[in-house]
């Protein structure tokens, strides 16, 4: 392995900057999106060591398939700015282009070496074991939100990223390294993770950090959001409450932009590097590390096979320079009041704590005993975790014009407004249209795009605890997902179907669409010109052609009642 020399960085001295800055002017400029920001960042503080750059088509071979970098050290992930297909064929080998954040605020020059047109499939297969989007979030990603093109480069760093938030806590390898020896630290095990961190997770800690005779570097992820994910600030106040139970001179919390690919073993490698880099001895691996499915069901079908990420880092010690400390999951003893490891060799029954536990009561309202997670923690979660009572959600209705929608939207709208715990905002489709999205035609983009607007908005209002009824036809599945996904970081998300045959809708036919349709004089009506794609898994199927809309209500109120929203 190579010797890191942690006074490097790829930020070049000021004045070079001002140069690189004069070029830029006249050159081709990238706008990076939040995944390709942390890339760079890494890039820059050499989080990414031994990576100068994003990778050539060479490297980015190699890594696939050998997981190394062309000179033989390991890496096992492609770190690779794609871009559009207009933008690649703009660009040639040897030229320079600007990289700025999304605020159009220059980081960085890349000077080009290579352009390629990746085989998705082909890095799907490698890096996450499976071609299937629909199995695996990491492909799905790949697929639908990494662009065509890969153009691969050295950078030249002319500022790091701007962070306004918790400047003490982001902490560069150099920075961290500086702290180890101020503390005297020679071992440091590092503990990487996106958890919600509980009394058990402090003994298991502890006791890994006592195995090795290490310091503790709590560094978790400050990094791309998932649904169901506590939110940011949430979390990194929760890490604070979390280090103030240690001893004094034990652990130092740092926070790492990472975009993670839940790509399983090659993903904790990648982390064990990342560590490495920051200066640690050691790194903590779990059993089910980086698996997308790994805190779904309590840790039951896993994508992964279990223990593969902590053998792959185990057989890469050597030529990383990271050993491996297990993870392991703990259990607390009522009887004698302690907490244990929950293994093989121990027979002690308890109670198993693990995180999905505690965001289950959290959301359920639940009482949770302070052996279980402390009472400045709870303080703490209860800003992201609110009961569902007092959660904002979203009610989002789909089917064709004359189903029924927009006056089961107005009866709900009514019995909100009676029962006075929320603020409630009704997004009709007919009102969206003339109000916000007034300029766009009946393309299916336009379509998507108007779908998507009202799934922003009603995220917004259920980001803030209130209540969105949302009524448009919306007759693709594309949009509805990612309005699903997208909402549900927030709180509540119920999509209704309101299946009401075709038949049935022509013979209500208010506005007269049908008929005109029917006759030839318009076009883009949905269900007659243009598809509808029922949803695929609604949470409620409605079929108002026997129902009254107070007995359809009756039958969400119902729904909201069982989930606990009411």
């Amino acid at each position: 392995m190579k010797e890191h020399d942690y006074s490097e960085s790829l930020v070049v001295h000021f004045q070079r900057g001002e140069v690189l800055r004069r070029q830029a002017l006249d050159q081709v400029s990238i706008d990076l999106n939040e995944r390709q920001l942390f890339d760079l960042e890494l890039l820059l503080n050499r989080g990414f060591y031994p990576l100068t750059g994003f990778m050539d088509q060479q490297t980015y071979q190699s890594v696939l398939h050998e997981m190394t970098l062309p000179d033989g050290s390991v890496w096992p992930m492609p770190i690779c700015l794609d871009v559009s297909a207009a933008i690649a064929a703009t660009l040639q080998r040897g030229q320079i282009v600007a990289l700025n954040d999304q605020e159009g605020f220059l980081l960085a020059i890349l000077r080009i070496s290579d352009i390629w047109q990746p085989v998705k499939q082909e890095e799907a297969s490698c890096v996450y074991g499976t071609t299937d989007p629909a199995s695996h979030p990491g492909v799905r990603q790949l697929f639908d939100q990494v662009k065509p093109w890969y153009i691969g480069g050295s950078v030249e760093g002319i500022n790091l990223p701007v962070h306004y938030d918790f400047l003490q806590l982001r902490l560069t390898p150099s920075e961290t390294v500086r702290r180890f020896t101020m503390n005297g630290w020679r071992k440091v095990l590092g503990f990487h993770t996106e958890q919600y961190l509980h009394c058990a997770h402090r003994e298991m800690v502890l006791d890994a950090a006592r195995q090795v005779g290490a310091s503790v570097f709590l560094q978790p992820v400050v990094g791309l959001d998932y649904p169901g994910d506590v939110d940011f600030y949430t979390h990194i106040r929760c890490y604070q409450v979390f280090t103030g139970k240690f001893p004094p001179n034990l652990i130092l919390l740092g926070l790492s932009p990472f975009a993670a690919r839940r790509a399983g073993p090659r993903e904790a490698l990648l982390q064990a590097i990342m560590r490495r880099n920051f200066g640690c001895t050691h790194f903590m691996v779990a059993d089910d590390h980086a698996d997308p499915f790994a805190n779904l069901n309590n840790g039951v079908n896993l994508f992964y096979e279990k223990g593969a990420a902590q053998q792959l880092v185990q057989d890469c010690a050597e030529k990383t320079g990271i050993a491996m400390v297990a993870q392991q999951e703990y259990g607390y003893d009522e009887t004698s009041a302690r907490y244990f490891p929950l293994n093989a060799e121990n027979n002690m029954a308890g109670t198993q704590i693990t995180s999905a536990e505690l965001q289950r009561r959290m959301i359920r309202g639940e009482e949770i005993e302070d052996w279980f997670v402390w009472p400045d923690m709870i303080g703490e979660l209860q800003w992201s975790f609110p009961p569902k009572s007092k959660q904002g959600f979203t009610v989002f209705m789909t089917g064709l014009s004359g189903s029924g929608k927009s006056t089961i939207a107005k009866v709900l709208l009514v019995k909100f407004m009676e029962m006075r715990d929320r603020p409630v905002t009704l997004l009709d489709g007919d009102i969206v249209r003339k109000n916000l999205s007034s300029e766009l035609t009946f393309s299916r983009e336009h379509r998507d795009l108007n779908v998507t607007r009202i799934g922003f908005v009603a995220s917004e209002i259920t980001k803030n605890g209130g209540i969105a009824l949302c009524a448009p036809i919306a007759p693709y599945d594309e949009p509805r997902h990612a309005n699903r996904t997208l909402i549900s970081r927030y709180g509540g998300y119920i999509e209704v179907y309101v299946s009401t045959p075709l038949e049935i809708c022509e013979q209500r036919d208010r506005k007269g669409l049908y008929a005109k349709a029917r006759a030839g004089r318009i076009k883009g009506v949905t269900g007659i010109t243009d598809p509808y794609i029922p949803p695929s898994n609604p949470d409620l199927v409605i079929d108002t052609t026997g129902i009254t809309p107070l007995e359809a209500v009756q039958e969400i109120m119902l729904y909201l009642q069982a989930q606990g929203y009411i």
